[in-house]
């Protein structure tokens, strides 16, 4: 695996640090890989702003904190302002579509959409949004093996919520398959694709 540096962002509440660690227990602990992750918090937990730094790679990773990233996941209209100016030419952005306006981003960046906080709405309850994000970032970004992650959600999770959030990962990851085979789109133009409940 070659290293990658992803950034997670949001407000407290949506899952943010937790969708760090599915994917960084993933890749180091279900796929033999290294991972390291810091994190930070606004002034207030909920509804503060928040944001998670993962480093991913196959060999031992030197230097823990992100750059320039690869892939980035923001989940709120804040983080985008702040973060995206940092994502690497030809990097990868995955927003919460309901959430998040792209707009200004002069890169050559593949830009994905998914209403996570929908789908998770349907599934009924709001906080496994990250879930579904985590599992759309799994499809699109094919960076980690789909068991690994589905292993690391189940181990992340209390034992009482784990059916459910397996489902929410399984949502996005079929929204995310879904999306690659859509014309990935840029600051121009926004992911067209609906989301209908089934």
């Amino acid at each position: 695996m070659q290293l990658k540096e992803i950034r997670i962002a949001g407000f407290g509440g949506q899952g943010v640090i937790l969708s760090a660690i599915v994917l960084g227990k993933a890749a180091s602990i279900y796929q033999g890989a290294y991972a390291t992750m810091t994190q930070n918090f606004g002034p207030e937990a909920r509804g503060g702003a928040c944001s998670a730094q993962l480093v991913v790679s196959g060999s031992p990773v030197l230097y823990p904190y992100v750059t320039k990233p690869d892939i980035m996941v923001v989940m709120s209209q804040e983080a985008f302002v702040r973060f995206a100016p940092e994502l690497k030419d030809g990097g990868i952005l995955i927003v919460e579509q309901d959430l998040v306006r792209v707009s200004d981003l002069k890169k050559e960046v593949q830009v994905y959409s998914v209403p996570a906080t929908r789908i998770a709405e349907e599934l009924g309850k709001r906080m496994v949004l990250n879930s579904v994000m985590v599992g759309f970032f799994t499809a699109v970004t094919k960076l980690l093996n789909a068991d690994a992650v589905r292993k690391a959600v189940a181990d992340s999770v209390p034992a009482n919520f784990s059916e459910l959030n397996l489902k929410a990962f399984e949502k996005g990851f079929e929204y995310g398959t879904a999306a690659l085979t859509a014309p990935a789109n840029r600051a121009d133009a926004e992911l067209q694709l609906q989301y209908s409940p089934e």
